[in-house]
């Protein structure tokens, strides 16, 4: 954990908050994308969206964002690992998650892109975006630099919509609903120009890995957002949210739109909806702290495979790249994710000394190989190797709250039972052994006995 002494964990662990918000700042587009996507699009650009990959997306979004959620989470990134440090282990957002919550295809190039000058910028604008030189170089200029504002681009493509001119139109749709998105930064308002060069040819940006994309995107901000100096997320939040609703479905709060059991087709991230939590960062912290495999929904999309199947190349191990943003990606520190017994992983990728990432890409079987060979399928659904958590604790810190001045400050290595192997069970043992530890019950007072029985029943299912 080279990055660790500027790492926030580090700094809470020491009684030293961000300041005096200790939320991130977190902006999500969703209200603003339920006025800015049509009920329908006009056929003549239905075609190009739906092909392009990116159709999913217009309809994604969360309303808002729970800031103080994703903020406990994000303090528990680490950028080396690509993963969130959690007391049992690593666990990320992965490929497969990607695809099964956004229904962003998985396989396809890597973008590379060329540098966009303001001058670059405003001749991108006049042929792609369809408007003259003098309005491509007002609106250049009032970004201060190599942008468009997302209000423009919706501007441009109602204008271009009503002028039946498809093609400028698809073009400000796109640009504007990933800019809304996998693409969002942290001025909230703006996207590059650069990535106007993504749709130059509409019929081609259907090749790309856009779930890479939302990857590496996230991956980067997650990484600068976890530094104690940073005080913003930029990325698509949704994804991350919806990402901690699936797996953690005893933290936070959230509304229910449909169930899986519904065997409904669409976006995972759409079986969920924006509820006002009433917890903060503080006090999401311990819960973290405490939170055990048994808390968490390992195989998480095996009902939703209908729709898409699993990829074995979700369990590549490599770099991936997004124009000059590289990470790393490391499945083999999370594969209870995948339904294997997590072993010791190999350390982690340093992604600068990357060359041929693109070929790795390509050639991914090679690494899928690599990273299941020395694992076996779990006999439960949070198995590990022995001698895999002795490891962690002494390569990681993953508890943030600082134990009491009189207390020992060593952590110990905690010790698990299997837990229930049915889903609703372990929320059941879950929500009861919560309740226990908040009112400090002993097993030995008999106005809690009820509840010891039923909670030593729900973990033995």
């Amino acid at each position: 954990m080279v990055k660790y002494e500027h790492h926030v964990a580090r700094h809470l662990w020491f009684g030293e908050e961000r300041g005096p918000k200790k939320e991130l700042k977190v902006a999500g587009h969703g209200l603003k994308l339920t006025s800015r996507v049509p009920l329908a699009l006009p056929p003549q650009m239905e075609n190009w969206v739906s092909r392009s990959g990116l159709s999913s997306l217009q309809r994604t979004s969360l309303n808002k964002i729970d800031t103080n959620l994703v903020s406990a989470f994000v303090e528990r990134w680490h950028l080396e690992t690509s993963s969130f440090h959690i007391p049992f282990g690593e666990m990320s957002i992965t490929l497969d998650d990607v695809a099964c919550l956004l229904h962003l295809p998985i396989r396809g190039i890597f973008w590379s892109p060329r540098d966009v000058t303001e001058e670059v910028a405003v001749e991108l604008a006049v042929d792609y975006l369809g408007v003259s030189q003098g309005q491509a170089q007002s609106h250049v200029r009032s970004c201060r630099g190599s942008y468009y504002k997302l209000e423009w681009l919706y501007d441009l493509f109602v204008q271009h919509r009503a002028a039946s001119s498809w093609a400028y139109a698809t073009k400000t749709y796109l640009l504007m609903l990933v800019g809304s998105t996998i693409f969002a930064d942290k001025t909230f308002t703006l996207i590059e120009a650069r990535y106007l060069l993504m749709f130059t040819d509409l019929d081609r940006c259907s090749g790309y890995s856009w779930g890479a994309a939302a990857l590496v995107t996230l991956y980067r901000y997650l990484g600068d957002a976890s530094m104690y100096s940073c005080k913003q997320l930029g990325g698509y939040p949704t994804l991350l949210q919806c990402w901690i609703h699936e797996y953690f479905p005893t933290v936070g709060k959230r509304g229910e739109n449909w169930k899986p059991v519904d065997k409904c087709g669409l976006p995972r991230v759409t079986r969920w909806s924006y509820r006002q939590g009433v917890l903060k960062v503080d006090d999401l912290r311990p819960i973290l702290d405490e939170l055990t495999p048994a808390d968490v929904i390992w195989r998480l999309f095996e009902d939703h495979r209908a729709w898409r199947v699993f990829d074995e190349i979700c369990l590549y191990r490599g770099c991936l790249k997004w124009g000059e943003t590289v990470v790393p990606y490391l499945p083999d520190r999370c594969l209870r994710q995948f339904g294997y017994r997590q072993y010791v992983p190999s350390p982690p990728l340093d992604c600068m000394m990357a060359k041929d990432i693109d070929v790795d890409w390509i050639s991914y079987h090679q690494s899928f190989i690599a990273v299941i060979g020395p694992s076996t399928v779990a006999t439960t659904p949070s198995d590990v190797k022995d001698g895999y958590l002795k490891w962690y604790y002494r390569v990681s810190h993953p508890r943030l709250v600082p134990p009491h001045r009189d207390d020992p400050r060593e952590v110990p290595v905690p010790v698990y039972d299997a837990g229930p192997s049915d889903p609703d069970w372990a929320r059941v043992s879950t929500l009861i052994h919560r309740y226990l530890r908040q009112v400090n019950a002993e097993e030995e007072d008999p106005q809690f006995s009820d509840l010891f029985e039923a909670f030593h029943i729900s973990r033995s299912h």
